[in-house]
């Protein structure tokens, strides 16, 4: 298969007993490949969901990790779906899998009536948004210089900030009253402060759990990869659960020990909020109040597009 080739399995079948696809009765299989070593698996069906409005706004978050795409109708969140970050692809080959998702969720592109993308892969930028117009026939808003986001910058250069640390700020305010810490576990686990006044002031910037693992383990002769479950105990009694309380209780403490830190600069206690894949995980083991939001960037994204749409 050539470097660029790719093809789409579809499959109508009456029952699938698989977990992740067990409360619809007619269900699709799609199996869409680029190789014999890299495939994206979506399942799906015809009565899943109930039926949509005209007016669907899609907001998509490019990370290093995952492409993050959320349906909304009004503010009701319709669905996520989750596709591997690939610079390789093109527009084609992200047209084919958005709307693979769509279908997926029961919805037709002619029911989306705008877009918005937050991404920290410039690359992918322009890619995403070329595959949105040959879907849906619109132009998708980008997060960046020139777009309303409702935040006031108060930092050194903010033509340099994250559009997801944006996001997930904008987000966090939809929801929250300020001050706000802003917890954000990817690739890179980031903290947003947003203070009283609701102007962003700053942050920290971490090494993610996923990739201090790895490093871990190939900078190392006698550590395996482990997956990431929270330890019973502190100390850990054999190399795993030492490995998984290193990362998963240290990082518990380094966000406790950054949020006291916070306060004290702020002078005032702050409200905490806590997005991505293993925040959940993470914070269930800090000392601090923090809520989780599964959808603080898109939510934020959202907010964005909605502003600029106001006359």
């Amino acid at each position: 298969m050539s470097g660029n080739a790719f093809f789409v399995v579809y499959f109508h079948v009456a029952v699938v007993t698989a977990s992740a696809c067990d409360e619809a009765e007619e269900r699709y299989i799609i199996l869409v490949c680029r190789g014999p070593e890299e495939s994206t698996f979506f399942c799906g069906s015809e009565t899943q969901g109930k039926e949509r409005g005209p007016d669907m706004l899609l907001a998509i978050d490019i990370g290093n990790t995952n492409i993050v795409m959320g349906g909304y109708d009004g503010e009701d969140d319709v669905f996520m779906e989750r596709i591997s970050t690939d610079t390789k692809k093109t527009s084609l080959e992200y047209a084919i899998l958005f709307k693979t998702a769509l279908d997926i969720h029961g919805i037709r592109p002619g029911q989306i009536e705008g877009a918005i993308i937050g991404s920290v892969v410039p690359p992918l930028t322009y890619i995403i948004r070329t595959a949105l117009r040959k879907v849906c026939g619109l132009q998708a808003l980008v997060v960046g210089p020139g777009l309303k986001t409702g935040l006031n910058l108060r930092i050194d250069d903010p033509a340099t900030i994250g559009a997801d640390l944006v996001a997930g700020a904008v987000g966090a305010l939809r929801k929250y009253e300020p001050p706000l810490v802003v917890i954000d576990m990817g690739t890179a686990t980031t903290i947003c402060v947003v203070d009283q006044n609701r102007n962003y002031i700053g942050g920290m910037i971490m090494t993610g759990l996923r990739l201090s693992l790895n490093a871990l383990v190939s900078q190392t002769s006698q550590l395996s990869g482990i997956s990431l479950e929270v330890p019973k105990k502190v100390i850990g009694k054999n190399t795993a659960d030492a490995m998984r309380s290193g990362i998963l209780y240290g990082n518990a403490a380094m966000i406790d020990g950054l949020i006291d830190r916070v306060e004290e600069e702020l002078g005032m206690k702050v409200h905490a909020v806590a997005t991505g894949g293993l925040a959940a995980a993470v914070t269930g083991e800090c000392r601090h109040s923090i809520r989780i939001e599964r959808d603080l960037v898109l939510d934020g994204l959202i907010s964005i597009y909605e502003r600029n749409q106001r006359r």
